[in-house]
């Protein structure tokens, strides 16, 4: 008996590969965290959104704050995680240490959008564990994703396939550093995180859309 043609011996992970869903969760999630924000914002009396941050939407007594956080951190977080998933499936296993570690910090930048929203503002405790940690989630978003955008232009230097993500990885990366704490000090506080935020969407997106499109089960191999 004849033995199948390996792309049917691995049909569904062909199949689920052929749909490059790593593509579109970043803009998705972009859309909904830029719904999030006008929606909730407008509906929030005395808000402006060049003022005051994104997670006051979420803040602990403002209304609605839940469903915020839900459609406006975690659900967007969780979609740039599958890119940073997406990403770890088709850099082959036995990859250089720089392209495993950067596709896992991508993974940990987008856990830390999620993070966010699960862990609300408390605006009467800004010592509170739940501001504390909030703040924490923050640290961990921009972080990570710095350390892995430098890491994965590092790793990917010279791979034709990875050429947008090399390049303009570390400059977007850098750009969030730089609107998510320097330019605070000259731009409103809600304004530059908007900003910082878009350049992060932008990033996962660059990611998403840069390199070879691979099967599942041919990364999974190495």
């Amino acid at each position: 008996m004849r033995a199948r043609p390996r792309a049917q011996r691995h049909g569904p992970s062909v199949k689920l590969a052929s749909l490059r869903w790593w593509r579109v969760c970043s803009p998705l999630a972009a859309l909904l965290c830029l719904g999030a924000a006008l929606g909730f914002g407008a509906a929030l009396p005395g808000y402006s959104p060049w003022d005051h941050p994104l997670a006051v939407l979420g803040a602990q007594g403002v209304p609605n704050a839940r469903w915020f956080n839900l459609l406006g951190f975690i659900l967007p977080g969780a979609l740039c995680a599958m890119v940073g998933l997406g990403l770890r499936l088709r850099i082959p296993l036995r990859a250089a240490w720089p392209q495993r570690i950067g596709a896992q910090l991508m993974f940990l930048s987008a856990l830390g959008l999620v993070a966010m929203g699960l862990f609300q503002l408390q605006p009467q405790q800004l010592r509170g564990t739940q501001t504390q940690l909030h703040a924490t989630a923050w640290g961990l978003w921009w972080a990570t994703g710095l350390a892995s955008a430098l890491l994965l232009a590092l790793g990917l230097r010279g791979q034709a396939p990875w050429r947008g993500l090399v390049l303009g990885g570390p400059v977007l990366a850098l750009g969030v550093v730089a609107f998510a704490l320097v330019l605070p000090a000259v731009l409103p506080d809600g304004l530059s995180q908007r900003i910082a935020l878009l350049l992060w969407f932008g990033w996962c997106a660059l990611a998403g859309l840069s390199g070879p499109s691979r099967s599942l089960a041919g990364s999974l191999q190495g």
